[in-house]
């Protein structure tokens, strides 16, 4: 009885904690829907990111980043999603910034590694799914969303975008990950 109610407390305040992580979301509107993706159309965002080899304490950087270690020793609350973008042989992550920060009134980092950058507007197309955010799951993913895109004869202007949404507690089919490629749409 007693590990029952561990487990059920466990799911509960995990579940819970995951859906108060992140409570903004990068604002976009949607153009178009289908079965497999959506069209969407982002506003300029500021972000702040990090360049790695691999992705070993990419997110620690960040996280460090937004809980104060920045100039201005302030706390910024995590926003969805976090993006990983790879090129070449070397991986983006970024975390987006509350709506509320411009260039002007962002904190800078104190770590090196990490910049603030603007993420122009533009079109994206994404897929969303469920499960683990492994890279296999992405993989799979991607690929589907590259081949509808193309069968509709979209051109695809960027590297393939993973945007994961979720804790690593949140149970694998609650969890939202996404899929994405910046293109061209008129």
């Amino acid at each position: 009885m007693k590990k029952i109610f561990f487990l059920v407390f466990y799911i509960i305040y995990f579940f819970t904690y995951s859906n108060l992580m992140a409570s903004e979301e990068a604002k976009f509107s949607v153009l178009k829907s289908n079965k497999i993706y959506e069209i969407r159309k982002y506003s300029d965002r500021i972000v702040v990111e990090v360049i790695s080899k691999n992705q070993d304490n990419s997110f620690r950087k960040l996280f460090n980043y937004i809980s104060g270690h920045n100039k201005t020793g302030q706390k910024i609350q995590m926003t969805r999603p976090v993006t990983e973008i790879k090129k070449e042989s070397f991986l983006k992550m970024q975390f987006y910034l509350p709506a509320k920060f411009s260039l002007k009134n962002v904190p800078n980092p104190i770590n090196p590694d990490l910049k603030i950058n603007v993420i122009k507007g533009g079109f994206y197309a994404a897929i969303r799914y469920s499960g683990r955010a492994s890279n296999s799951n992405f993989i799979k993913h991607k690929a589907i969303l590259k081949n509808e895109l193309i069968k509709d004869n979209i051109l695809i202007l960027s590297s393939p975008i993973k945007a994961t949404y979720n804790r690593p507690f949140t149970l694998p089919q609650l969890r939202r990950n996404e899929a994405m490629y910046k293109i061209e749409w008129k």
